[in-house]
Order: C-alpha cells, then structure tokens, then sequence
C-alpha cells in the first residue's frame, strides 16, 4: 500500500493540532498527559512536534480530554481556512 503525500494543509493543520495541544499541556509533563490519555510519551512528543500530522482521531481526543480542550476548539484552531476567513 502507497502511502499518498500530504497536503501543504494537512501539515499546516498537523502543526496547529501538536502547538494547541503543546499550550494546553501547560507545565504538566509529557509523561503525565500520555499516561493520562492512555498513549506513549513518545506518540504525544510526535504529535506536539508535527511528526504525526493525522493521528487517529481517538488519540486526539483522548489528549484533548486529558488536557481540558473540547474537540469544536481543536477543530476550529487547526483548520486553516477556518483561521484565515
């Protein structure tokens, strides 16, 4: 199976999902949101930094759970047209 290319707006979206969810977390640590969303550090790390730009959609909402943010704000801060109208 090929895996097809990103768009230039999904890794923008990418981006803006790991920096809200990198605010949110605030001063408490990577090890402690992760566990608390029930994934690895390692899997949180690479979301905050853009390196999973499409993770699946339970993951996102267990950290954002996890870390106070509602799903409508998540999708409205990371949706780049939505930003920019």
């Amino acid at each position: 199976m090929v895996r097809v290319p990103l768009s230039p707006d999904e890794r923008t979206r990418g981006e803006n999902l790991g920096r809200l969810l990198r605010t949110a977390r605030g001063d408490r640590s990577i090890i402690d949101v992760a566990t608390g969303a029930g994934i690895s550090a390692e899997t949180l790390r690479k979301i905050e930094t853009g390196r999973i730009p499409t993770p699946a959609f339970f993951t996102v909402a267990a950290v954002a759970a996890e870390v106070g943010l509602s799903l409508d704000v998540l999708h409205t801060e990371t949706t780049p047209a939505a930003r920019t109208a």
